[in-house]
């Protein structure tokens, strides 16, 4: 409950005060200049960065490899997005931070070791399940010759004819 509180109460409530203190100090419309201009800006700079995760999603899942990272970077930029079309100086400044690659492997390494020491302390356990339709399979190659069978005079002709 406190952190939803945060999320929904106290973070729209400091970004009402940064504007408003923005507002008195450099004036309404040079405000409203900076919340259009970081929203355009934000937009375009998370558009073209979401256009290279999809090519190295593509390349990842192409060679066969979990895309794991890519993932990770979208969700980022999907963040960014969201964070800087919404007018707020305090979530304009988180979301060029996500656009940050040194940031996102930041805050990466970060989750990453957490994960893996909550695996190794037991309270998170992780099942992989496989299925035979994702298993490898054999290949078989049949080889064979097709002949044009026509039926002759003196033999029937039957259900393979």
């Amino acid at each position: 409950m406190g952190r939803l509180l945060l999320l929904f109460v106290v973070v729209p409530a400091v970004e009402l005060a940064l504007l408003i203190e923005l507002g008195s100090r450099i004036g309404t419309p040079a405000t409203l200049g900076i919340i259009v201009a970081t929203g355009v800006i934000g937009a375009s700079l998370a558009r073209r960065q979401g256009l290279d995760v999809l090519r190295r999603l593509q390349q990842e899942t192409d060679a066969g490899r979990l895309p794991a990272d890519p993932i990770a970077d979208g969700a980022f930029l999907l963040v960014a997005g969201a964070l800087l079309v919404t007018p707020g100086v305090l979530t304009d400044a988180v979301g060029f931070l996500c656009l940050v690659p040194a940031f996102r492997n930041l805050v990466k390494r970060v989750v990453r070791g957490r994960f893996e020491r909550a695996v190794a302390e037991g309270r998170v356990e992780m099942h992989v399940a496989t299925d035979a339709w994702h298993e490898p399979r054999e290949e078989k190659v049949v080889q064979g010759v097709v002949r044009d069978r026509q039926p002759t005079a003196d033999k029937p002709k039957g259900p393979e004819d």
